[in-house]
């Protein structure tokens, strides 16, 4: 099925071109159709399923038929609450993507941050609005926000509000929704609370359960390091002193940690550029287009930012921080051995990092090797940090395999979401 088989208007169709996508996922294929038709919708499907999708774009086209042109300020018409704020920032950069040629607007709210940013933008009026549940709350406290005017409601990552401790917040929150509204819940998994919340909030849902995706990742090497936060840098310098590792694509959770980790490289001879967030559009289209020609050797990107990066032949992945979402591994990693070819993928785990390993190989088949080898491994007492060429091992395909130990725990899928 192609995404012109789903009754899509021609802007959305155009933005997803634009996006690179062709065909839909299957939440994407069995979900579309039902919101298009109005229906409420109990998801169970994890991240990296293409859900965002799912629903963003059912809610982008029946907003834009429903458009009013009148002037005045916009009501939020679309609500979607998720625990995270990266998954919020993730969810407004997916309706600026898919919504770029329709006119809904969209913004994002979340704590940690100054409000006045966000305040300003609400008073000029937003039709979907993209929230945590502590900052929408708070908004709403102040009078900044109202909910009367909700037509689309989306609950996303139900189980973890739950693990979160958010759903007494995200109660309060539905208490103060319309009652004719169309629902959209997503849940990875499906506890006993949140079956009842489910139940609480949904009329006549169609159920769409999708699969985690576990494929194992055959032509990708994986190896992990540990590694102290400090010595990563030097570690990551290290390897790449390995001419053999053609390109890199290496992901920190951050912009700060991107723009950090692209500066070292450049200090050390090594051609990196970042890409992130913050970066204008033209400047991240630079940064791409370089290291698709190989003019920089290195691409240093957010999980975001990497959104559409497609780059042939891109022999090696490398989390220089492990993320905190178990799928996003899985994704990162499939960027590399992608057309049949080989690739290598390795990870960087410091202390602090250990449990969001244990969250990666709750998905994973088979333990990932551990290459123990190294001048800045976290098992050695120096005194002092080794020189970077000193003992250094290649990591390009099956070399990996020497003097490694296993971790408990299980190895490698990986899907392209």
């Amino acid at each position: 099925m192609l995404f012109e088989d789903l009754n899509l208007i021609e802007p959305i169709l155009r933005a997803v071109k634009a996006e690179g996508y062709s065909e839909p996922t299957p939440i994407q294929e069995k979900a579309i159709p039902v919101l298009l038709k109005g229906k409420d919708l109990l998801g169970c499907a994890q991240t990296g399923t293409g859900k965002t999708a799912a629903f963003a774009i059912p809610i982008l086209q029946l907003l834009n038929a429903n458009q009013n042109s009148s002037s005045g300020k916009r009501p939020v018409k679309a609500l979607i609450i998720t625990p995270t704020r990266e998954l919020a920032i993730q969810i407004n950069e997916s309706f600026s993507a898919y919504g770029k040629y329709t006119s809904p607007k969209h913004t994002v709210i979340y704590g940690g941050v100054s409000q006045s940013a966000q305040t300003n933008i609400l008073k000029n009026g937003v039709d979907i609005l993209i929230a945590t549940p502590g900052r929408l709350l708070d908004l709403m406290n102040q009078g900044f926000i109202s909910l009367q005017h909700i037509q689309f409601f989306v609950l996303d990552e139900a189980d973890r509000m739950l693990d979160m401790g958010f759903i007494h917040d995200v109660r309060k929150i539905i208490s103060k929704l319309p009652s004719k509204r169309q629902t959209l819940f997503f849940s990875a998994t499906m506890p006993a609370e949140i079956q009842k919340l489910a139940g609480s909030i949904l009329s006549n849902p169609v159920k769409v359960e999708i699969a985690p995706v576990v494929a194992t990742a055959d032509l990708i090497k994986q190896s992990l390091f540990y590694v102290s936060k400090t010595d990563k840098k030097f570690l990551l310098i290290h390897l790449l002193k390995d001419q053999s590792i053609e390109t890199a694509l290496v992901f920190t959770r951050t912009k700060h940690g991107a723009d950090k980790v692209s500066r070292e490289l450049v200090k050390a001879g090594i051609k990196a550029a970042a890409i992130h967030g913050n970066k204008s559009q033209s400047a991240r289209q630079t940064a791409l287009k370089n290291f698709k020609n190989r003019s920089t050797r290195v691409l240093v990107a957010t999980d975001i930012a990497a959104r559409g990066i497609d780059v042939e032949q891109l022999s090696h992945v490398i989390n220089f921080e492990i993320p905190n979402i178990p799928e996003t591994y899985i994704h990162r990693i499939g960027r590399t051995g992608r057309a049949g070819l080989e690739g290598v993928a390795l990870s960087f785990c410091d202390s602090d990092e250990k449990a969001f390993l244990k969250d990666i190989y709750k998905l994973l088949p088979r333990p990932i090797p551990v290459i123990e080898d190294h001048p800045y491994s976290l098992n050695q007492q120096r005194i002092s940090r080794p020189v970077a060429q000193h003992n250094q091992s290649r990591i390009s395909g099956p070399a990996v395999q020497h003097n490694q130990s296993r971790v408990s725990g299980p190895n490698a899928p990986f899907r392209r979401n």
